[in-house]
């Protein structure tokens, strides 16, 4: 096969080739990396759990493997680790592309290690609260994508925190994201009597609207609450404006969000979402129109905190608002095309996260950060941004990043005849928007002040940079949002 011949061994290929087998060598790799997802119930199209799954299969896999489209794994290798990392090693494709060459041998069944254990249904285990939404939305074979808001009844008598959400759509095919909020002063309930499908319309301009304003850190309003440490940040990287809107952090707030690709996972110890007792849960939800008609009727599990909350954190979104501001307009056939921004950190931080999002035409994504001592550290490197995948990395310990560093980004685009992700052929005009076929940008990095006293320099500070983002961008385009 040309795959494995491409592979240089610089010792005898006939002794190796003998000795690499199923049982011993390969199954270890697959166990450990690919059936998570492929197994019966999850979302991957077939499952490698015995050796006659992945025989069956193992010229694709090694294909898939050699060009890293698999294991899902966008973020390039460098200095930073991350948790639960699915990229393989060169010696781990090397392997698998001997045990191609060889026949594909199954080997001693004594050596099998055991088939992982999974939780049925539940990735993180059974979750603390199991909701569902009340009923079913119907989503079009056809037409232009659709945002729709889900009212979700938690019944919650005291407030809880949450830790993590692992989201599960009905119709996973047609669900591109979903944000989450939660909302106790009545107005999302108004909205979704008032209109005649499940649930109510409209993207980021209906979050604003129950917001009273740009949805804001629900950091901020720990600032307004007796202790320092009643507040987590705000995922959607929309920051509140001083002056607009009123601000009313107790009925309103994020809870973190899921999109293709993400798998849940748990805030980092003393890290937890504010959930206010009497609060809906609210499923900012995205479809994109498959050619089939399906019903969704998303079920949400949520697992709620056991440990003290200590230390509130918040989001670092570069640029601001997902590029709402950056006057995104791409040409058509414009294969370059580049946005980026930059921020100063007021004051020192710890750094446990990092993601990033584009749409079709997104080509590459950075995130790096330069020190005062002028070192630079590339906290996100995607060199081949894929739609489809939209992982939310956990570094793995707290990265420290001291006042004064600098957190530059930088986002391309390729609208060209040669990006085959190119939803339009020929080339449109493609700019800012919340559809899939229009664009949008950013990379968001999350942080804890290093400090706790010194969490309101660090939301200030972010705060002026929005401020002055916005600013430098013609108001209209503001209101060219989806309501």
């Amino acid at each position: 096969m040309i795959l494995a011949a491409a592979i240089h061994v610089a010792v005898s290929r006939t002794s190796l080739l003998a000795e690499v087998t199923f049982s011993k060598e390969i199954a270890p790799i697959v166990f450990a990396n690919c059936t998570a997802c492929h197994r019966p119930g999850e979302g991957a199209p077939f499952s490698l759990q015995t050796y006659a799954d992945v025989k069956k299969r193992g010229e694709l896999i090694g294909e898939v493997i050699a060009s890293r489209q698999m294991p899902p794994w966008k973020a390039a290798a460098g200095d930073i680790s991350f948790q639960n990392e699915r990229r393989l090693s060169a010696d781990q494709i090397h392997l698998f592309a001997q045990w191609i060459e060889a026949g594909m041998p199954e080997g001693d069944p004594a050596h099998l290690p055991p088939l992982p254990q999974f939780t049925a249904g539940w990735s993180l285990g059974e979750p603390d609260l199991i909701v569902t939404m009340p009923a079913s939305f119907t989503v079009p074979a056809d037409g232009p994508d659709i945002y729709r808001n889900f009212v979700v009844p938690l019944g919650l008598k005291t407030d809880r925190w949450v830790k993590a959400i692992d989201f599960r759509p009905r119709a996973r095919s047609v669900v591109h994201h979903s944000l989450f909020f939660f909302e106790s002063n009545g107005l999302a309930r108004t909205l979704d009597e008032e209109d005649p499908q499940t649930g109510f319309k409209g993207g980021m301009g209906a979050m604003m609207r129950l917001r009273g304003g740009p949805p804001v850190l629900a950091a901020d309003a720990a600032e307004e609450e007796a202790t320092p440490s009643t507040g987590p940040q705000n995922g959607n990287g929309l920051n509140p404006l001083e002056n607009i809107g009123k601000a009313k952090p107790a009925t309103f707030g994020t809870l973190g969000g899921w999109a293709l690709g993400a798998r849940p996972q748990p805030l980092p110890e003393g890290l937890a979402y504010r959930l206010p007792a009497g609060s809906d849960l609210i499923l900012a939800t995205h479809f994109h129109p498959s050619g089939k008609t399906e019903e969704e009727a998303s079920t949400v599990g949520i697992y709620f905190a056991n440990e003290p909350i200590t230390r509130r954190f918040t989001a670092i979104q570069l640029p601001t608002a997902f590029g709402a501001f950056k006057n995104i307009d791409i040409p058509p056939g414009k294969a370059e095309y580049v946005i980026e921004d930059s921020f100063a950190l007021p004051v020192a931080v710890q750094a446990f996260g990092v993601g990033a999002h584009a749409h079709y035409l997104g080509k590459s994504m950075t995130m790096t950060a330069t020190l005062p001592s002028g070192e630079t550290r590339v906290l996100l490197s995607i060199p081949d941004w894929d739609f489809a995948w939209q992982e939310q990395y956990r570094f793995a310990e707290y990265l420290s990043l001291p006042q004064g560093t600098v957190l530059r980004s930088r986002i391309t685009y390729d609208n060209s005849v040669d990006n085959p992700r190119n939803p339009s052929d020929p080339p449109v005009r493609v700019r800012f928007g919340e559809e899939s076929t229009n664009e949008m940008g950013a990379v968001t990095l999350m942080v804890v002040a290093a400090n706790e006293s010194l969490m309101p320099q660090l939301l200030d500070g972010y705060r002026n940079h929005f401020r002055q983002s916005l600013l430098q961008t013609p108001l209209f385009r503001l209101f060219n949002l989806k309501k």
